[in-house]
């Protein structure tokens, strides 16, 4: 680990100069790249040169030690070594999760889907829930929600809604969420005073620019129609509406939500790249996990995630046996617990590999 952490530390110093370099000042493309590459690093940069202090520390402490001292002065030596130690293993751990390999899409953009699954109308309003509890977090966090498609049902909810989440980390916070979500609870519908299980999926696929997935004009087909639902004057009345077919896949993706056709369709591709990257991204991770099936989940909607049990007013993630009872408070999108549980058991399992392998 150690021969790991002074290449890394060379690395950090060898972009501090060359960030101080005219000729890279004047290239904004590699100034960024190379910002980013030694930001990246910083975190284990900063870890590594406490520990290298700490540890020139307790070596001192321990020569300290082998000579003649009185007693208090010895005493005085074996507390700071013992203190010393611990630091030192605080730090290596904090370490080992530094240096875990980091998923590359982390710090991306994501575009999220959410669709009524069973349960028809109360599928579809609890989807309006999961939406509206992912907005909150979002801008909890700073992060900008724009809505790039949805599909109402009569009662208010959603058959279907697309939105983008902008900010740093979203993909790191969010990732986790794919699935489907659980909701228990008596429909507005349900004139009895029966609970009801329903469900709803998630998908989240990291944003990707246009040369991560290149879309070719002679590979997809574009159709456009009047918008439907909410809107202003331009709803029913202009084919602003755009459904983009990528012919060698059969992945489609539609906007309607844009003011204009050509609005619609840049946001209909932003949808369509993040679906073909995401089949790609999951080809690849399970020809690389074999048998082998995460603890925290595969992103595969199919997959039951979590329950939300409203006369309980708890919510359940069964990937790591987490249960809260404060269900209020998580559909108004205080989420922190549950996403730094997630991102704990991730680091866990990540640690658990790194050691056997």
């Amino acid at each position: 680990m150690l021969d790991r952490l002074q290449a890394l530390a060379d690395r950090y110093d060898k972009l501090s100069e060359l960030l101080c370099d005219p000729d890279v000042a004047s290239d904004p493309k590699r100034l960024r790249d190379l910002s980013k590459e030694q930001s990246d690093l910083q975190g284990a940069y900063d870890a590594y040169s406490e520990y290298k202090v700490a540890h020139a520390q307790y070596e001192d402490a321990k020569a300290m030690q082998a000579e003649k001292l009185d007693d208090e002065m010895r005493e005085m030596v074996k507390m700071e070594l013992e203190e010393l130690s611990v630091r030192l293993k605080e730090l290596e751990e904090e370490i080992r999760v530094l240096l875990l390999p980091k998923d590359p899409n982390d710090d991306k953009n994501v575009i999220v889907e959410i669709r009524g699954a069973a349960g028809g109308d109360e599928a579809a309003l609890f989807a309006s829930d999961l939406y509206r509890m992912y907005t909150r977090y979002s801008e909890a966090q700073g992060w900008r929600v724009e809505l790039m498609d949805a599909s109402e049902s009569d009662l208010g909810g959603f058959k279907e809604v697309i939105f983008k989440v902008s900010g740093k980390g979203a993909y790191s916070k969010l990732k986790f969420e794919s699935g489907a979500h659980r909701v228990q609870r008596i429909p507005v519908t349900e004139s009895g005073g029966r609970i009801h299980t329903s469900t709803s999926t998630v998908a989240v696929m990291p944003e990707v620019e246009e040369v991560e997935v290149e879309i070719l004009d002679k590979d997809i087909r574009v159709d456009t129609f009047c918008s439907s639902g909410a809107g202003g004057q331009s709803v029913n009345t202009t084919k602003s509406a755009v459904r983009v077919t990528h012919v060698p896949t059969g992945i489609v993706a539609t906007c309607q939500d844009g003011k204009s056709q050509n609005e619609n369709k840049a946001k209909a591709l932003q949808v369509l790249r993040a679906r073909i990257y995401d089949i790609h991204r999951q080809e690849e991770e399970a020809k690389i996990a074999g048998d082998r099936r995460s603890k925290v989940g595969t992103g595969d909607r199919s997959e039951r995630i979590r329950t939300y049990n409203f006369p309980q007013s708890r919510v359940t993630d069964h990937r790591i046996g987490l249960t809260l009872h404060r269900l209020d408070t998580i559909m108004n999108g205080d989420m922190n617990e549950i996403v730094n549980s997630l991102s704990l058991a991730e680091q866990a399992e990540m640690l658990e590999k790194e050691n056997l392998a």
